[in-house]
């Protein structure tokens, strides 16, 4: 236990004689994970605060368009400009002055009204509700195109969703003539409300959470917990760096003259950067709670989770060491460590969901990131902060971070022990 503790404060004084590697290890992550929160609660509060312009050239003029306009203008999405000319309008979209435009055609109300009107004529002619003399007649109308003119540097995800919302409304504008319709033609009173053209099915949105209490995700939920497993498993490189700084300058060398084993080396080590990692995860939770709501971001609601969270943060920093240790046992010059580390850590965070959720990447992918340390620590946070959960549903995660630990520092051991042997 004395050479361990002696290791560990060998390695505390070399970690605090490099003030700017101290500042890179603990400021750097909080700027981040700020920059980060900042830029994606932005991103949201667009999409859901902030309407986004459209222009609407209006060639019907008529109860259908009218109807239209008024959908639009009463959503809480859209700022609507209204133009002419469609030529003038496709410039705008192209420069990409506008994300939308919708052009609504000529005599769309008159020819919507004329096609359902025959048809609700033949419908209660068939069931002789309604005496014609001459043989129903219908006429041949060509169907009527709403264009929506898109700027090509819209996301495909935000195309689907505004056909989608256009498609519905334009359906429900359908129905609600045809009922119209009907009532005309089977009522004298026009005032009449025989049919009921309110929504039948609605959808609710429900969080299942087993009777908890359950949190909306929010930015900050999100963010906390993947940059600052991004930034943990970043301290491989100060690691990786400092054990081939030591082999270089023959630390290693002097050490192998002592009774010491390399399992204690890297013990002390390990001591030292688990340390690091827990004090990262500290700040990260207290910029969550107390400087983000400065900011105008959602505060970190870490009200009863906090034991969890620091387990969950234990057991990735152990991980995390494991991976610097087994990088600083094999490579043999910064050029080698420093390069790899850094390259190694945006895959595992890429593959592991911390820039894309796994859900959105392709299947392959999806099972790939099954294979990443990152993503077994997100997903416990994500139970934690967003589903709640107890200590037994951790054990999964943190067992796959605690055996990735005991693995790598088992191969570092036995890599280091072959390549010595007298």
């Amino acid at each position: 236990m004395h050479k361990l503790l002696a290791s560990a404060y060998k390695e505390f004084l070399l970690l605090t004689r490099d003030i700017g590697g101290l500042a890179v290890l603990f400021l750097m992550p909080l700027l981040l994970v700020i920059t980060i929160t900042l830029i994606q609660d932005s991103t949201f509060n667009t999409i859901k605060q902030n309407k986004i312009p459209i222009i609407v050239v209006d060639n019907d003029k008529g109860e259908v368009s009218q109807n239209i306009l008024e959908n639009l203008k009463s959503s809480k999405m859209f700022e609507l400009s209204e133009q002419s000319n469609e030529k003038l309008v496709q410039e705008l979209i192209q420069n990409g002055k506008y994300q939308l435009a919708i052009i609504i055609p000529e005599n769309l109300s008159k020819d919507l009204n004329q096609k359902v009107s025959e048809n609700v004529d033949g419908i209660l002619a068939q069931f002789g509700a309604i005496e014609d003399s001459l043989p129903h007649k219908t006429t041949i109308l060509q169907t009527k195109e709403v264009k929506l003119y898109f700027d090509p540097a819209t996301q495909f995800s935000f195309r689907n969703s505004i056909k989608s919302g256009i498609d519905q409304m334009v359906s429900k504008i359908e129905t609600q003539a045809i009922y119209k319709a009907f009532q005309e033609q089977i009522s004298d009173d026009p005032t009449e409300q025989i049919f009921d053209t309110e929504s039948f099915i609605t959808f609710k949105e429900i969080i299942p959470n087993a009777g908890k209490k359950a949190l909306i995700p929010n930015s900050t939920q999100h963010n906390i917990p993947a940059w600052t497993l991004f930034a943990i498993f970043f301290i491989i490189l100060p690691l990786s760096i400092n054990m081939v700084n030591e082999k270089n300058q023959g630390t290693f060398v002097r050490l192998r003259t002592h009774p010491v084993s390399y399992g204690t080396v890297l013990g002390g080590k390990a001591i030292v950067f688990l340390s690091v990692s827990l004090i990262q995860f500290a700040l990260m939770l207290l910029v969550g709670i107390y400087l983000f709501p400065f900011l105008g971001l959602p505060k970190l609601d870490v009200s009863g989770r906090l034991p969890l969270l620091f387990v969950v943060a234990f057991f990735a920093g152990l991980a995390a060491v494991g991976l610097g240790l087994l990088l600083g046992t094999i490579a043999k010059s910064q050029e080698q460590s420093a390069p790899f580390g850094a390259t190694f850590v945006v895959i595992l965070a890429a593959i592991g969901g911390v820039w894309v959720p796994v859900f959105a990447m392709p299947k392959f992918m999806q099972a790939l990131s099954k294979m990443s340390p990152m993503n077994w620590g997100l997903e416990a946070f994500y139970d934690v902060f967003l589903r709640n959960v107890g200590l037994s549903e951790l054990v999964p995660e943190i067992s796959l971070l605690l055996l990735f630990f005991v693995v790598t520092t088992v191969i570092a051991i036995v890599y280091y022990n072959r390549k010595n042997a007298v």
